[in-house]
Order: structure tokens, then C-alpha cells, then sequence
């Protein structure tokens, strides 16, 4: 597997150059360049296709959290910040991990491998797995679960949180909103029938009072997404209902 593309965005010297010789002495890592502004670095990043950007949180012009929400996805970070105040706000972002300063080189090494295996995993993923069946990644604690979207029931939102609901009675808690696991989930197989519930269409096999049946769990169908669940049992139905 080819180095991972790495930059550092740090308005403090003496911490860009700690990190950079961090990224220098691990053999899967290729520094690319360090900044001291985020704004600055944003031209690289998309163009250089980095893989995975250092990233401090107190910064003027563009702070560390806003500057997360807007570059590629693709774009792994690992925020690097003298405050743990930041740190629910950061996996919010989308952070893969998030160290204290000062920071040692076996806590580093240890969060640069998780976005390695990260990496890897979604690599193999788009390159391996058959076309029939797909795959999500989601963070749960401190592990990377691999989920077959095939096994999934439904989607619950729990504050800020998420509960995947599997085939095999398990449920997997993650820490994202019901959005984001909406927008990356096939729309021809996902329908979302309430501000907390998502369900796979192919898996109702019973309703009951505007309720989804999955075994003792009912779901219920709020009057917001009711047109679109009624559209999707009609188009599947031999007589037209107009009230689930």
C-alpha cells in the first residue's frame, strides 16, 4: 500500500515541527507540508488528494472544528490541541482520533495506525466486494465496525447518537446523526419514515396503525414522511392505500 499524504495545520512552530518529525520517522506516512492557517492549507488539500491532515483546534481566521466540516470526506483527521473541552465536537466532525498536547510518539503512532486501517478497509472495500453486496464503516467506542447494509433493519436516532439495528438481534450504537448515516445509505433500499427512524424497505414485513412490525419493535410512520411510505407500499401493493 502506497505512504498516506499527510499535512499539518498548526499555528504553533515548535508543535508543526514536533509532528512533522513524528510523520518522518513512521514509514507509512509522507509529509507533504505544514501550515499555520487553515485557510492556507485547504489549496493543497484538494488538490494534492492528502490523505490525512494533523489538525490544531485554537487557530485564528478558520478554527480547527469549522475547517474539519468543510474539506473532502475522504480527507481523514486527526486533531492534535492543548484542550479536551473540543473533543465531542471533534468526533462530530468527523475525527478519526484526538490527542493532547504535548503529544508523545507512541500515543501518535497509535492514532496514525487507526487511520491506516481505516484507509485499508475502505480501500478494500470498493475493491473487493462484490457488487451485490455492499458495506458501511462506522465508528462504535474506540473499534471501526464493518456493517453488510444487507443485515440492517432500521436506524433509530438517540440523542447523538445512532442505533443500527441488525438481522442478528445486535444493535451497534455510533456517534453521528441520522443525516449523515441517511445520505451515505442507497435511497432505493432505505426509506425514512420518522425524524428517528430509518428503515430497509426490503426487510417490513408487517404493518399495523401506521407501525412498522420488526418482532416486538414497532416503528411508527410520522405524517411528514407518510406521503413517501405510502407512495412505496402502493407501487408494491395490487390495491391502492390510501392509510397505512
Amino acid at each position: 500500500m502506497k505512504k498516506l499524504k499527510c499535512c499539518i495545520i498548526d499555528d504553533e512552530p515548535l508543535a508543526q515541527e514536533l509532528i512533522k518529525g513524528y510523520v518522518e520517522q513512521t514509514p507509512f506516512l509522507e509529509f507533504v507540508a505544514s501550515f499555520s492557517s487553515a485557510s492556507m492549507a485547504i489549496k493543497t488539500i484538494i488538490e494534492t488528494e492528502i490523505d490525512l491532515v494533523f489538525l490544531d483546534i485554537q487557530m485564528s481566521e478558520l478554527n480547527g472544528i469549522e475547517f474539519a466540516r468543510v474539506i473532502p470526506n475522504r480527507c481523514k483527521i486527526i486533531f492534535i490541541t492543548a484542550y479536551s473541552k473540543y473533543a465531542v465536537d471533534a468526533f462530530r466532525a468527523n475525527a478519526v482520533d484526538y490527542l493532547l498536547k504535548p503529544v508523545n510518539y507512541v500515543d501518535f503512532l497509535a492514532s496514525a495506525n487507526k487511520v491506516l486501517q481505516l484507509i485499508q478497509m475502505e480501500r478494500n472495500a470498493n475493491k473487493e466486494v462484490p457488487k451485490e453486496e455492499d458495506y458501511i464503516i462506522v465508528k462504535s467506542e474506540y473499534k471501526l465496525i464493518q456493517i453488510a447494509i444487507s443485515k440492517i433493519i432500521f436506524i433509530e436516532s438517540v440523542k447523538d447518537y445512532v442505533r443500527i439495528y441488525l438481522e442478528d438481534d445486535t444493535a451497534i450504537m455510533s456517534l453521528m446523526s441520522i443525516k449523515t448515516i441517511e445520505e451515505r445509505l442507497p435511497k432505493s433500499r432505505f426509506l425514512r419514515v420518522h425524524r428517528s427512524f430509518i428503515v430497509q424497505t426490503s426487510k417490513i414485513k408487517l404493518i399495523e396503525r401506521n407501525r412498522i412490525v420488526f418482532g416486538k419493535q414497532y416503528i411508527p410512520v410520522s405524517d411528514t414522511y407518510k406521503p413517501a411510505f405510502l407512495d412505496y407500499i402502493n407501487r408494491h401493493s395490487f390495491i391502492q392505500i390510501k392509510d397505512a
